[in-house]
């Protein structure tokens, strides 16, 4: 059971994304990210690097999301798996086919750590994966005291009432690089979530997030909404104020069913700025943080 749209329908990101600060100096100080598509992601942060939602079916495959249901890809990723560069580990939301499909099943490097909830942990073990399962507020740490990466699960809301038993459990991710003791860059990649107060709680632990990649689209599933649509994108980004927001997870498969066009048009209308879309296979050098 799905609902699918011509692949001619997707929307096409309305800005171009660039440099979104300032350039990357030494392996301390490099800040970037490279959008693949759906929520696929690539982050370097300092001397780490990680990838997110491994995401890497082609146009016309169909992702599986549980439960009998499924949704056909409207578009390629922008690399192959073979493509990817030595990763430090994959921070994962959650285990649907648009997050992590049999393509990351079949070709990922599993030397590299899955940081994911442990409901989808426990799936990715029986597959040979070295999974780090995550419940809210854990954290996991990389690296040394010289430099260090810190990955803190934080809550999301996949689906409420009826609709939320049935679909897995999720995570949010906060990401901090860290340089002795001073953090470099903090990136809040959001999972697929819904708004609400769970929002604030990240935003009492993480008042400066530098970055935020915000998993959108309005995913409908059996008449319910899943991920956030144009209004609660909006919503999220005056919970959490972010520095900068880069979109994802807007435009390609038949179940996203809120425009990015839509959030960019009411995010503007709200005031929000700092908002960059990056076209499939753009690298952006992100903002340092504050004081750095």
């Amino acid at each position: 059971m799905t609902a699918e749209r011509d692949p001619s329908a997707a929307t096409s990101p309305v800005q171009v994304g660039g440099d979104v600060g300032g350039a990357a100096g030494s392996l301390g100080t490099t800040a970037a990210l490279t959008f693949i598509g759906t929520a696929t992601t690539v982050l370097e942060l300092g001397s780490f690097t990680i990838l997110t939602d491994p995401n890497f079916l082609h146009r016309g495959e169909r992702a599986y999301l549980g439960k009998g249901l499924w949704s056909r890809r409207l578009t390629d990723p922008a690399l192959e798996i073979e493509d990817l560069p030595r990763l430090d580990a994959v921070v994962l939301s959650h285990l649907h086919g648009d997050h992590f499909d049999r393509v990351a099943r079949r070709g990922l490097d599993r030397r590299a750590p899955v940081l994911t909830t442990p409901a989808a942990a426990r799936r990715l073990d029986s597959w040979g994966f070295d999974t780090q399962p995550l419940t809210d507020w854990q954290q996991h740490v990389f690296g040394d005291g010289e430099q260090s990466l810190v990955v803190t699960a934080v809550p999301g809301i996949h689906a409420r009432g009826v609709m939320g038993a049935l679909l897995p459990p999720v995570m949010g991710s906060v990401i901090e690089h860290r340089v002795g003791d001073q953090v470099r860059h903090r990136v809040y990649v959001s999972g697929d979530t819904l708004t609400g107060d769970h929002l604030d709680a990240v935003r009492r632990r993480f008042p400066d997030i530098d970055t935020a990649v915000v998993h959108l689209g309005g995913t409908r599933v059996l008449f319910h909404t899943v991920t956030m649509d144009a209004d609660q994108g909006v919503d999220f980004l005056g919970r959490v104020r972010p520095a900068q927001t880069v979109p994802v997870h807007h435009s390609d498969y038949g179940v996203f069913r809120s425009p990015l066009a839509e959030f960019l048009a009411k995010a503007r209308q709200a005031g929000r700025s700092g908002i960059r879309v990056l076209k499939p296979g753009e690298r952006a050098e992100l903002r340092p943080a504050a004081g750095t």
